[in-house]
Parts: C-alpha cells; sequence; structure tokens
C-alpha cells in the first residue's frame, strides 16, 4: 500500500500546531506569488511586533537562494533558510526540521515564507495557527478567479501594492469580492507595504 503523501503531511503539521501551542507560540504560513509583497509584509510586522517587546523567528521558503533569509536577519531575529529545489512548496516535514534549528524559547512568534506561487502551497498545510496568501495588484484583477483552491484555504487574504492600483488600471475591489465569493470567511485586508499602509488592520486579522 502507497503513502498518503497529503495525509502524512496534515499528520505532522497537526503535531506541529500542537507543539507550538503548548510553548505559547503561534505560527504564520505566508503564501502568494513572487513579487507580491510577502518579504516586506512579514518584515514590517517583525519591527512592528519589536518594539512590543514580542520576539519572532520566520522560515524562510525558496526554491534557491538565500535572498529573503538575508533580509530578514537584518531585522536581528532568529530565521532558518529552506531551499526546497526542485518542490514548489513547503512541506510539514521540511518545516519540522527547521524548527529544529530555532531556540523556541526565545521565541513569540514564527513567520513561515512559503515558496512563491499561488497553486502547490495549498494542499501542504504547515502547523500554522493563521494561513494568509498575499496577491499583489499587479497581477492583474482576475488572479482570484484562477487560483480558487489557495484562496479557499486561507484565513485572511491580503491585496497589497494598493498604491499601484490607478497606474495598473486595477480595481482592488474586485478582487475583494472575488475572494468573498470564494471564501466568505476570510479576513481580507488591503495593503500597501512599501509605505506601511494596512499593517495596523493586517496585525488585527492576524490576531498579533
Amino acid at each position: 500500500m502507497g503513502v498518503d503523501i497529503l495525509d502524512a503531511n496534515r499528520r505532522i503539521a497537526d503535531g506541529i500546531k500542537k507543539a507550538l501551542k503548548k510553548k505559547g507560540i503561534r505560527a504564520y504560513d505566508f503564501m502568494g506569488s513572487i513579487g507580491s509583497g510577502k518579504t516586506l509584509l512579514i518584515e514590517r510586522m517583525i519591527d512592528i511586533l519589536a518594539e512590543k517587546g514580542r520576539r519572532c523567528a520566520v522560515i524562510a521558503g525558496d526554491v534557491a537562494g538565500d535572498d529573503d533569509y538575508k533580509r530578514f536577519r537584518k531585522h536581528g531575529v532568529q530565521a532558518v533558510n529552506v531551499n526546497t529545489g526542485k518542490e514548489c512548496h513547503l512541506d510539514a516535514h521540511m518545516i519540522e526540521h527547521a524548527l529544529e534549528e530555532l531556540d523556541l524559547g526565545k521565541i513569540d512568534a514564527i513567520f513561515i515564507e512559503n515558496v512563491g506561487n499561488l497553486v502547490c502551497p495549498a494542499d501542504f498545510p504547515l502547523g500554522s495557527s493563521r494561513r494568509a496568501v498575499v496577491i499583489s495588484v499587479t497581477e492583474g484583477d482576475d488572479m482570484v478567479r484562477k487560483h480558487p483552491a489557495i484562496f479557499g484555504t486561507a484565513d485572511v487574504i491580503v491585496i497589497n501594492k494598493t498604491d499601484l492600483a490607478g497606474a495598473m488600471e486595477v480595481d482592488p475591489q474586485v478582487l475583494v469580492k472575488d475572494a468573498l465569493k470564494i471564501n466568505p470567511h476570510s479576513r481580507i485586508v488591503l495593503t500597501d507595504a512599501k509605505h506601511g499602509v494596512g499593517m495596523d488592520r493586517l496585525m488585527k486579522a492576524l490576531g498579533l
């Protein structure tokens, strides 16, 4: 009998979630396309939480390279770089190993930056407290309709780079309406990470 990969992943993810909860740590899985603004959003939240005395860590997932990992380290937080090679998503087993590299006794929140795409991560929960999907207005006003599965798994949907909406001739409200049709229970937040707009609303939606 073959191994059910998705079921095995769910079991590991459930174990991670329980273990982190026991330690009082909340994890946040950020999914989204390359260039949607995941890294900058996380950087801004790290700094805001640091001002409040909250200690963060980041697991940076990429197919290759460590560019985002280096950006996070500049903020003085614990970070782990995870290269997935040919895999287009992080999985719970990778997160389990990444957590072994962190001093969990000195962490209040963990941000997981998933590999950049709107397809593969949908089926692989990572044991996070919240799942967020980030989309940029630069991707067009049809991206939610084209990728219903990942938006259907999200607790929070972030529509980022709203400062560019006019130039791109994209109405963010079209994305909002599409997201609500797919996932009426999600929290939808409009942000402009470059200028720090909407960060308070995003953090509230995440329960931070």
